[in-house]
């Protein structure tokens, strides 16, 4: 009998499941996780079944969204039921649902970790009380500031754990915290809660790709989120909203810029189209739906479903839209309404206005400006598109070398999708070996690396002699997830050139300075937890951990990290002088004052390495 998949679960579900068990059966509850891995099968009428040993069947019977959103969809034939391990157990191994199926039409791809609106202040938020409200500025409800309160405390406790500790006990306080968020009316801390919580999973299963540079990322934004919340200083505004909002915005004309495959490790895969109105406003168009790397492939000539536009997606990153009745949500997506009514319209080369103007801008402004947006933009949104004029030097390591024109910066172009079906890493490849090669770039810049750029669209530069040569129907650029550059639109390499191959760039400010020190730490923290942390700093370690950052002028940065390993190794004791479990609250503080310092420190060296 084959296996079938277990179908996604509501994390409310699981948390009240797992609340359930007694203390002795939690101890056992990720051995019998790991247990039912490929035990699945169909059973009648819809139901996926698992089996322990002879006697006992556990059944869940999704309901008409396909997912497990009521306790009663989930039975167990075992004596304990409900209260069983088996239940749990199969409802711990089975995907989260998504918290919201009615949030925005079309499923979305998956989103970066969430920033705080005011990260700096939510990292000492917490340890005061709560501000008073600003005059004419409603304060949160009670409901609100309890809902946050909780799950800061959830917080804590999972990254003190780590991963290695944070197995389903741990993630289903989260989540039982995440859906008391829900319940208060407070959708974007649940979201980031949740966010956790898949990327807790993720590490745990070793194999499906989660970096521990997103999860800690993850844990920043959502005890940045919490405290801001709990302490009262964010605001209603901090809530978020359940729907994405979309505003009209009348007619409204769009042209192409290029399209971007979408591909998430959750089976998600399409396509974002990149748009730009009249004003230089970004905008996209997003067709995103189950169905993994196919899927992302295909849909790069799906048609388009706007307003009855005629149109694919290769078409419409070369073309454009008249659209009446527009609307438009706050990061620039654009929404396909009823009263939406789309017309196509020629669209404009990258030398042809609005599109010559992204490239006429000085980098490091664009790049400061995308970069600041994306750090305090609700969600944390990826960096806005950028584009420059650039000679390309050759190939180095993993990136391509490049100087952007007039004396600019030298410049890392790094592939944006590194998957090998995807033509990203083959197009870079070709593009550096032509050294001399001079070419217009529309990309998205790195906030994690110094100069360093993901390029989604090349194309020739205006007047030049050794750049690109495309042919007419791609409108003057070439999609780099999509469209495969071959020998002869490039020009003919000059005899006695260079291959094309250059030695390292030089020391990156991010990656070889000291600061790498107090990102080893923190994400030390989220891997191991507090003893991790606390085992990595002690004795001479944590003299070679301060001294370096003062020696380069990072005294703060050095006080939060000396601060933070203080925390971790603090072994408080009780009246009788035996050691009792220090509170998570101290240390989750102390390893976000730390987290919100580097990522602000990182920030301005990136802004600083485009200059």
């Amino acid at each position: 009998m084959s296996t079938e998949p277990l179908p996604p679960v509501a994390p409310e579900v699981l948390a009240e499941a797992v609340e359930q068990l007694t203390a002795r059966l939690r101890k056992k509850l990720d051995a019998a996780v790991a247990e039912c891995a490929g035990k699945a099968v169909a059973g009648a009428g819809g139901s996926v079944e698992v089996r322990f040993g002879e006697d006992t069947l556990v059944t869940l019977r999704p309901g008409p969204s396909g997912d497990v959103t009521e306790p009663g969809q989930a039975v167990c034939s075992c004596l304990l039921a409900p209260r069983c391990l088996h239940r749990a157990a199969v409802l711990g191994a089975a995907p989260l649902a998504d918290a919201d199926a009615a949030a925005p039409a079309g499923p979305p791809a998956p989103e970066p970790a969430e920033e705080a609106s005011s990260p700096g202040a939510a990292a000492v938020a917490a340890s005061r009380p709560a501000a008073p409200a600003e005059e004419g500025r409603p304060s949160l409800t009670p409901a609100q500031a309890d809902a946050a309160a909780g799950l800061w405390l959830a917080a804590a406790e999972a990254l003190a754990a780590g991963v290695t500790a944070g197995g389903t006990v741990v993630q289903a306080e989260l989540l039982r915290a995440a859906h008391s968020a829900r319940l208060a009316g407070l959708p974007r801390a649940e979201a980031a809660a949740l966010r956790v919580v898949r990327g807790l999973r993720a590490a745990r299963e070793q194999g499906r790709g989660q970096r521990l540079t997103d999860l800690t990322a993850a844990f920043r934004a959502l005890l940045a989120g919490a405290a801001a919340l709990a302490s009262g200083t964010a605001g209603p505004e901090g809530a978020g909203s359940v729907r994405r909002a979309y505003a009209q915005g009348g007619s409204l004309r769009v042209v192409g810029l290029c399209r971007e495959p979408v591909l998430s490790a959750t089976g998600y895969g399409g396509v974002t189209t990149h748009l730009l109105g009249p004003d230089g406003a970004f905008h996209t168009l997003s067709d995103v739906r189950p169905g993994g790397l196919s899927r992302a492939r295909g849909a790069g000539t799906a048609s388009v479903a706007l307003g009855g536009a005629v149109l694919d997606h290769a078409g419409l990153a070369r073309g454009g839209l008249l659209i009446a009745g527009a609307t438009v949500s706050a990061d620039g997506r654009l929404g396909a309404g009823r009263g939406v009514r789309a017309t196509p319209v020629r669209g404009a080369d990258w030398s042809e206005e609005p599109v010559a103007s992204l490239f006429a801008r000085p980098v490091r402004e664009a790049v400061g400006s995308a970069l600041d947006a994306a750090a305090e933009a609700a969600g944390g949104a990826d960096p806005a598109l950028v584009g420059c004029d650039v000679t390309v030097l050759g190939a180095a390591d993993d990136h391509v070398l490049v100087r952007v024109l007039d004396g600019g910066p030298l410049v890392r172009l790094r592939v944006a999708h590194p998957h090998p079906e995807l033509p990203h890493g083959e197009n870079l490849r070709r593009i550096g070996g032509f050294p001399g090669l001079v070419l217009r770039v529309l990309g998205r810049p790195d906030p994690d690396r110094a100069a360093t750029l993901r390029p989604l669209a090349v194309g020739p530069v205006p007047g030049a002699v050794s750049s690109l040569r495309l042919p007419e129907e791609w409108r003057g650029h070439a999609d780099l997830g999509y469209d495969r550059l071959q020998g002869d639109h490039f020009p003919r390499p000059e005899a006695g050139g260079s291959d094309g191959t250059l030695g390292p760039a030089g020391p990156d400010p991010l990656a070889d300075g000291p600061l790498w020190r107090v990102r080893r730490l923190l994400e030390t923290g989220v891997a191991g937890g507090r003893r991790a942390v606390a085992e990595a700093a002690r004795g001479a370690d944590r003299a070679a951990l301060g001294v370096p950052l003062r020696r380069a002028g990072l005294s703060g940065a050095a006080d939060l990290a000396e601060g933070l390993a203080a925390e971790a190794d603090r072994r408080p004791r009780d009246s009788f002088g035996r050691l009792v479990d220090a509170s998570p609250d101290a240390y989750a503080r102390a390893w976000l004052a730390s987290a919100v310092h580097l990522d602000a420190a990182e920030r301005a060296l990136v802004t600083a390495s485009w200059s």
